[in-house]
């Protein structure tokens, strides 16, 4: 029987995914997910970073221009630094320390 290129090729790519890149966590079957996966994480990363960036911002400004660093966050809606207070991504919150003016999100 003669081998057909199609069929040496099909055959070359099912051992390329099986065998993958030497990495041995990853899994063909659950590549799919796992990026996915990976996608949310990083997007809520990037999300957690711009929020925090500009709450501090904006608690910044109220220093400069109130004399002081606002008591909580919802003083920033109140005199509106900001039109609202973010949400924080799932399974986290924000956290504000007045005394040092800083913003963060930490895990609940």
């Amino acid at each position: 029987m003669k081998a057909t290129p199609a069929l040496f090729l099909c055959t070359l790519l099912t051992v390329i995914i099986y065998a993958g890149c030497g990495d041995d966590k990853s899994n063909p079957v659950t590549a799919p997910v796992d990026y996915i996966g990976t996608a949310v994480k990083q997007q809520q990363s990037a999300v957690k970073t711009i929020d925090t960036t500009a709450l501090n911002q904006a608690v910044q400004l109220f220093n400069v221009q109130e004399g002081r660093y606002p008591k909580d966050l919802n003083e920033l809606v109140q005199k509106k630094y900001i039109g609202k207070l973010p949400d924080a991504p799932v399974g986290m919150k924000l956290a504000y320390d007045a005394n040092e003016g800083k913003v963060s999100v930490v895990k609940q």
